[in-house]
């Protein structure tokens, strides 16, 4: 599923499996499904050239029309998957025989209707979906509007006075010395790509270096080039700076791309030259442009600056990555732009809290400090507080601060549909969340924001989309311990925050709801009428109409009092739910959870989580159960015969403790297993670990039992782990005597696992 296309993604595949026979739709559905696969297709192909351009390239007729497109994919995909879980879903069990026999025959009485209702429902969709068409055809011939005159808001960087700059000068020097370290001996070509976030202030740094030593060479230019570059006009204006006085009225129109950089190369040849070349996002423009810079060993230098890892990877040479300014400079900036400098503030202190706070929000991003000073320098020091509660970075009226968000954008637009999918996703998290890597990627696979690829785990891919992020900083990711590679998590910068939460309540793809907008909510939370995904936040909810809610797929809660949340038990299409909380959650409905059929993603956090023991067995759409106790009271039960050979991932942390009565080795699927296992009788203890061993699937592995196991248990332990060769991550918390012991791991013909990254053995 991409956010640009609704749920297409995922429906089209789902109409493809209902035309097989074993659903036994008759003949006209069938033919239905068929139209409504070919028109859906074109209607998809129509929304992704929609979703690549700005809003504000688009008309508002088309902006209507590609909302109502994906508001009808996600209505068409609630009828088919309530189809699927009606014709495939579970029913309570019975033992006795006549119960049994009666149940079969409603079950199949049920499932005649429910095939009988799919074809009036799909007779009904067809309606809607080929007046969606028909304004498809109406529309999109225009669907892109005039051109308007665009000023890049980027370029005032390249004509800051030096006396204006803040924090720069230890970075200059820095990447001077890296530019220049050796010239007395080397005299080839080198380069330096500078690499950081959008607002960082890389254009800055470099014009800065380049003002300081172009001096020391025989020609220099500074030339921009963007998302979109004409490269010919790239080569063109780097030559008219290189030479104004040749070049200025050269006829470029007579040369293709081939000889002008002919013309490039003859130029350079013996010159030492210094080129820096700014902006540069993609590493086929870099490609072509290299072919003009040429090696004449004059020592002849090069900067580039990119928001992109894979640019600066192409180029090669040495990466600087740029970092945030520290406190003391962010300060200076800060109250430079305020009053002209931090100690003509009249009512600053050293230790000013509210200061701190406008700061902290500001991250050291310099273009992030200077639009939020932008925006209180007209306002009296005691409206301040006001204003920090209010603001946020996508708020409209400031001409600074839509400046920021425009270059913001930019970054956000290159990105492909499925990774603007995910980034958007990031705001149902709260401002300054960390954010967990393995539970947001079981979420994104869970949502169908994971496009699915043969012989390819799914995970290994969503793993591959949060990397994406990282590297075009996007994201900023967090380690597992100080100076650790391993990254788990990830913060979301608030400037970025705020351009997805716009975006995601401007397209309907997210409902937020916290302390700065509850209040004065109307019941009805959604401006398009349907809330999809809902976000509860920071322990204000507004009481809501659940008819506005019957739509809602995805329910994420943080730091709720339960007793105000909404009503999950009907709620009967959500499929993803996280309710993150420190209160006790009896309260909250736990034993309606497995009415919800269509559940995916379950997450619980809570002092004391009692999950009734059939639920795993009911929900048998559920892929990741993830239960975090924060209590020594919370316990699970896992009765072997509800364990379903769907589950991918299952996790219970913190204090929760799990009883399993056996049937472990039914989750054939189970790609995640993190658990206390808290089972006093050795013969249950001997069976779980024996099942372990069908787990084949396995990567990763966090296994805590507090007793000391037999001798022949921890043969048996090794004996399974031996055959979990998929093993990416094993850890092992327990009285295990042959951590010590080799002679047991011999005995075992036991081997790590060649896939494997990370290994902790603890007693």
């Amino acid at each position: 599923m991409e956010f640009a296309t609704g749920a297409l993604g995922t429906l089209l595949p789902k109409l493809g499996q209902l035309l097989q026979d074993e659903y036994n739709l008759h003949k006209g559905a069938k033919k239905n499904i068929e139209f409504l696969t070919r028109e859906l297709e074109s209607t998809q192909a129509a929304l992704r050239s929609v979703g690549e351009l700005p809003p504000e390239q688009l008309s508002e007729l088309v902006r209507i029309w590609a909302r109502d497109a994906r508001e009808l994919s996600y209505d068409m995909e609630d009828i088919v998957d309530t189809f699927l879980v009606r014709v495939q879903g579970p029913g309570p069990q019975s033992k006795k025989g006549s119960k049994r026999f009666i149940k079969k025959m409603k079950d199949f009485v049920n499932k005649a209707k429910t095939r009988h209702d799919i074809g009036q429902d799909i007779e009904d969709i067809k309606e809607r979906v080929k007046e969606v068409a028909e304004r498809r055809e109406r529309y999109m011939a225009n669907a892109i509007t005039p051109t308007q005159t665009f000023i890049d808001p980027r370029i005032t960087a390249l004509y800051t006075k030096a006396a204006d700059l803040v924090g720069i000068d230890e970075a200059r020097e820095e990447l001077i010395i890296r530019l220049t370290k050796g010239d007395d001996i080397s005299a080839q070509q080198r380069i330096v790509s500078v690499i950081g976030f959008g607002g960082l202030g890389k254009t800055t740094l470099a014009k800065a270096v380049y003002e300081k030593i172009k001096g020391q060479f025989d020609s220099v230019a500074f030339v921009p080039v963007g998302r979109s570059p004409d490269l010919k006009k790239v080569f063109k204006d780097i030559l008219i700076n290189l030479d104004k006085q040749k070049y200025m009225h050269f006829n470029f129109a007579i040369l293709d791309e081939r000889h002008i950089i002919d013309e490039f190369q003859e130029f350079l040849e013996n010159k030492r030259y210094f080129i820096v070349i700014d902006d540069i996002w993609e590493a086929r423009s870099w490609e072509i442009i290299k072919l003009a810079l040429v090696e004449n060993n004059s020592g002849s230098r090069i900067i580039i600056t990119t928001r992109k890892h894979e640019v600066a990877r192409e180029a090669g040479g040495v990466v600087y990555k740029l970092q945030p300014l520290s406190d003391e400079n962010s300060r200076k900036l800060f109250f430079t732009r305020i009053v002209g400098g931090e100690s003509k503030s009249p009512n600053h202190q050293p230790d000013d809290d509210l200061s701190d706070k406008i700061l902290r929000k500001c991250g050291g991003i310099p273009l992030t400090i200077i639009t939020m000073a932008s925006v209180l320098v007209s306002k009296p020091r005691n409206e301040w507080t006001e204003v920090l509660r209010s603001i946020g970075f996508a708020n409209k009226g400031n001409r600074q601060v839509e400046n920021t968000m425009k270059i913001l954008s930019f970054s956000y637009y290159d990105l492909p549909s499925h990774l603007r999918t995910c980034l958007l996703h990031l705001s149902v998290f709260p401002e300054d969340y960390f954010i967990e890597k393995r539970p947001l990627i079981w979420m994104w696979i869970a949502e169908g924001f994971v496009q699915e690829k043969q012989g390819i785990f799914s995970f290994e891919i969503g793993e591959g989309y949060f990397n994406e992020l990282v590297n075009r900083s996007m994201i900023q990711p967090r380690e597992e311990w100080e100076g650790d590679d391993v990254v788990c998590g990830c913060e979301v910068h608030d400037m970025v925050l705020d351009l997805i939460r716009s975006i995601s309540c401007e397209e309907n793809f997210v409902t937020m709801l916290d302390n700065n907008n509850s209040e004065g909510v109307p019941p009805l939370l959604s401006i398009h009428g349907r809330v999809r995904r809902l976000a509860l936040q920071n322990n204000r909810v507004v009481e809501v109409q659940t008819k506005d809610l019957q739509q809602l797929r995805s329910l994420v809660s943080y730091g709720c009092d339960p007793d105000k949340g909404v009503p999950l038990s009907r709620f009967k299409l959500i499929r993803v739910l996280a309710i993150d909380t420190s209160q006790c959650m009896e309260s909250c409905h736990i034993e309606h959870l497995q009415n919800l059929l269509h559940l995916r993603y379950l997450r619980l956090s809570g002092k004391e989580v009692v999950l009734p023991e059939e639920l795993v067995g009911t929900l048998k759409f559920l892929q990741t159960l993830d239960v975090e106790g924060l209590g020594m009271n919370t316990e699970v039960v896992l009765k072997s015969a509800g364990l379903q050979t769907q589950l991918l991932c299952l996790r219970f942390r913190g204090a929760c403790r799990v009883l399993i009565d056996g049937g472990i080795g039914r989750l054939t699927s189970l790609k995640e297993l993190q658990m206390f296992y808290y089972q006093q009788e050795e013969e249950p203890l001997r069976r779980f670990v024996k099942e372990l061993g069908r787990l084949r699937e396995l990567r990763v592995l966090r296994l805590r039992i507090p007793d000391l196991l037999p001798t022949d248990v921890q043969i048996d332990m090794l004996e399974s782990l031996r055959s979990m060769e998929k093993m990416e991550h094993l850890s092992l918390i327990m009285l295990f005597l042959v951590y010590a012991d080799t002679t047991m791991w011999q005995a075992a013909e036991f081997r790590l696992p060649r896939n494997l990254r990370k290994l902790v053995l603890r007693l």
